[in-house]
């Protein structure tokens, strides 16, 4: 069978009142992202043509967020909340022209998994319906198969008592042909309990004029759906108990695996060694051989074989570390690249900065990249060394096998080979300091007498 093209409708239009929060529930963030990335994340695994999010509680910030996660992807705007079938039509008009395969998933699925949507997605029945068979069906609609295929849906509010005994239940994902689906969504109507225009209506519609409905099923544990910051929490801790045993499996040494906290995206090769208390924030690879020590924190950052990092060191977005680069203790690293070989030992901020191969960059040292309006940026040549307590006011260059004095304030370019010292010099004034100190004390104690004075 040809492979047909994939269209991937996301449901993320809800308020999500149960979370008790100002910001739309397909915002809140799962291992370190929102929600409706997760479903962006999975759907992308079918390659689609097109991707379209449905918003509508929170429409702006919905936007933004798809903007940054899936630049590619499309926003259609449901206004009113007027079911699920009334959220798919408000993404048809952005299916004009596309023939293939259409899937519908929720933004606050997060767990669907990439063998589920492929069989889904390949499945030769003219609608599809993800199922599971539920331990506690609760309020879940029902799945009622007739004859081998899927005859109809029912929402647990309009189901009759021998129906609601029925253990298979709806995930709500549902994958049909774009003409198809673009007929019935049509036909929808809003004849039910809640008044709404259920998008499961269309099994029926399409099962009366002799269409095939099937089901594909699978583990009740993929389709968690969010709903209670009890149930984030808890989906939270399968999410990293999942990315700590796929860590484990693909050859990564975690001394403590329970600790270290993973991304969605995160990339950890094999033979890496990861500290405990570590967290790994979005965007972050690690290049097998390289080692993460203790209470480390990475975001947007790459981590070349053979580096260490910490402990207790932080890698800001855009921290670019060569092969054998090690990065210490109360080290920040941000929009920075250190190319291979470099120390960076501790007590150190390294901001808008390329420092060239095997240079040494003292404790205490900082590159002062912030003027209070725009970022600059610092370069250091290779082989140089920068004195512990050196201040590097950007924009400024350190040429190759430089070297800074400890403690200076570097402010003009320094040539390659130079030594740059930019202090004051040091004045002593023998015996000067007994005689302070003395004078101190002496002018403390007659104040405490005079206080002594008046009170009495």
């Amino acid at each position: 069978m040809t492979e047909q093209a994939v269209a991937l409708v996301v449901l993320a239009a809800g308020q999500g009142s149960r979370m008790l929060s100002d910001l739309p529930k397909v915002l809140h963030r799962l291992g370190g992202v929102p929600l409706v990335g997760h479903a962006l994340a999975a759907g992308r695994t079918l390659d689609p043509e097109r991707v379209i999010v449905v918003a509508g509680h929170g429409a702006e910030a919905v936007t933004r967020a798809v903007g940054k996660l899936d630049p590619d992807a499309q926003v259609a705007l449901q206004e009113q909340q007027l079911g699920t079938g009334h959220a798919v039509a408000q993404a048809l008009p952005m299916l004009d022209g596309f023939a293939g395969k259409v899937v519908v998933l929720y933004g606050d699925t997060p767990f669907i998994g990439a063998d589920t949507l492929a069989a889904l997605a390949s499945h030769t029945a003219d609608v599809v319906v993800l199922g599971f068979e539920a331990a506690e069906p609760g309020r879940y609609g029902r799945l009622v198969v007739r004859n081998g295929g899927l005859d109809r849906i029912v929402e647990f509010k309009d189901a009759d008592e021998a129906t609601r005994r029925i253990a298979l239940c709806n995930s709500g994902v549902m994958a049909a042909d774009a003409a198809l689906l673009r007929d019935l969504v049509g036909r929808l109507g809003n004849d039910n309990a809640a008044g709404e225009y259920y998008l499961t209506d269309v099994v029926g519609l399409a099962r009366a004029e002799g269409r095939t409905a099937a089901v594909v099923t699978c583990d009740e544990a993929e389709t968690l759906g969010i709903n209670t910051r009890a149930e984030l929490a808890a989906a939270e801790a399968q999410f990293q108990a999942r990315a700590r045993e796929d860590a484990l499996d693909s050859g990564v040494t975690m001394s403590d695996p329970a600790t270290v906290w993973f991304a969605l995206d995160t990339v950890i090769g094999r033979d890496a060694i990861i500290g405990q208390n570590v967290v790994f924030g979005p965007g972050v690879t690690i290049e097998s051989g390289a080692e993460i020590l203790p209470f480390c924190h990475l975001e947007g950052c790459h981590v070349s074989s053979g580096a260490t990092v910490g402990p207790f060191a932080r890698l800001r977005p855009g921290a670019e570390l060569g092969g054998d680069v090690h990065v210490g203790n109360f080290v920040e690293v941000k929009n920075a690249v250190l190319d291979e070989g470099v120390k960076v030992g501790h007590l150190t901020y390294l901001g808008d900065a390329h420092v060239g191969e095997r240079t040494n960059i003292g404790a205490g040292t900082v590159t002062c990249n912030y003027d209070g309006v725009g970022k600059h940026r610092t370069e250091i040549g290779a082989d140089a060394f920068i004195g512990s307590d050196t201040m590097l006011v950007a924009p400024v260059r350190i040429g190759a096998r430089a070297l800074t004095g400890s403690g200076s304030v570097i402010t003009q370019d320094v040539p390659d080979d130079a030594l740059a010292l930019g202090r004051a010099r040091q004045v002593v004034k023998p015996g000067l300091a007994t005689r302070m100190m003395q004078a101190l004390r002496g002018a403390k104690a007659n104040a405490a007498a005079g206080s002594a004075r008046g009170n009495g």
